[in-house]
């Protein structure tokens, strides 16, 4: 009888500890607004003192209803992303925001967020959307969105936006479950690091020849001077 109950115990420890361990630890406290002044180091940022919180530590005037820029680079796009670092408040929150705008025919050229998963709605135009599962499958998943069309990316993948209409702009807006998600630009990444990883070692992986990674890398070389 002993062992039975032990065994049940057993069970439903194992139950408990799994359920436990399921999702994220919520807040434990009403928020922790961001100490940006504080030098120590720890995964996030320090909390202010709750009696130094201002109204401000909460608020950005972002003025997201105004168009941006989408002329200053090569892919025609424009991300003005709203993370922990433009609000405090944001601090152990999970949530950060972004207004992406797009040149006619334009892109948000294919990157992923390490640390977030992405939710997408389209306000203005249309866009061609899609994603690429891991390894080994590398199955492609694609949409086109037209106004009020949502679509979300999984954390981690690589993903993009296109903008196919060759005459008018496009606007969407993002949110993202992460207070800080991170962003990696595939061909920025590979091309344009610093410093540059050696033209063998991705003339090996992409199979193509020495002279096509260098003449790669000089775009983006160029580009990172700018």
């Amino acid at each position: 009888m002993a062992s039975s109950y032990f065994l049940l115990l057993t069970a439903v420890l194992a139950l408990v500890s799994w359920q436990a361990t399921a999702s994220d630890p919520g807040p434990l406290q009403d928020f922790c607004v961001a100490d940006n002044s504080s030098r120590v180091l720890v995964n996030g940022f320090v909390c202010k003192d709750p009696k130094d919180v201002k109204v401000e530590d909460f608020f950005l005037a972002a003025k997201l209803d105004m168009p941006r820029d989408t002329k200053t680079n090569k892919v025609g796009s424009n991300v003005t992303l709203i993370n922990v670092m433009r609000i405090p408040g944001l601090n152990t929150l999970g949530i950060s925001l972004a207004r992406i705008d797009y040149a006619p025919l334009g892109e948000n050229p294919p990157h992923t967020h390490p640390r977030a998963t992405e939710i997408l709605a389209v306000l203005e135009g249309t866009l061609y959307v899609g994603f690429v599962t891991s390894n080994p499958e590398n199955k492609f998943l694609s949409k086109e969105l037209k106004e009020g069309d949502v679509f979300v990316f999984p954390q981690g993948l690589i993903h993009f936006q296109f903008n196919p209409n060759p005459y008018k702009p496009t606007v969407a807006i993002a949110a993202l479950s992460s207070q800080n998600p991170g962003a990696i630009t595939i061909a920025n990444a590979v091309f344009g690091s610093k410093p540059m990883i050696p033209d063998d070692v991705l003339a090996k992986a992409f199979q193509v020849e020495k002279n096509t990674v260098d003449w790669l890398q000089a775009q983006f070389w160029a580009d990172n001077h700018n």
